[in-house]
């Protein structure tokens, strides 16, 4: 199975369980790795067999913008879930890195995997 990937990947987003994170936006970083086979989108160079990347961040980004979730877990799953379902993904792995949530410049995240690589 190929790997195709979106890497710092920023949206503003409500999240947070504190009164202050729930008034204001904080940017979210995301990197996305996701399964899908090229092989036939490489053979005809369609794009109606590739997995459009610019259509998946439109739709992740517009995603991400609108929710507000407490937490980065529940936020992550939601993400990976709706990869998976809308673009027929197998297999995705994501890092959700909420930059500056415990100090300037500190990292802080989850990376989670969901699916099977070898569908």
């Amino acid at each position: 199975m190929d790997i195709i990937f979106l890497g710092g990947l920023q949206v503003d987003t409500l999240i947070g369980i504190y009164e202050w994170e729930r008034q204001q936006r904080q940017t979210i970083i995301l990197d996305i790795e996701m399964a899908f086979d090229i092989e036939k989108a490489a053979g005809t160079d369609d794009i109606q067999y590739a997995l459009d990347y610019k259509t998946v961040s439109d739709r992740i980004i517009s995603f991400v913008q609108a929710s507000e979730c407490l937490l980065v877990e529940r936020l992550i799953s939601e993400i990976a879930e709706l990869i998976r379902h809308e673009f027929n993904v197998p297999w995705v792995k994501i890092t959700l890195n909420k930059k500056g949530a415990i100090g300037p410049g500190i990292d802080v995240g989850i990376t989670i995997e969901r699916g099977d690589k070898t569908e």
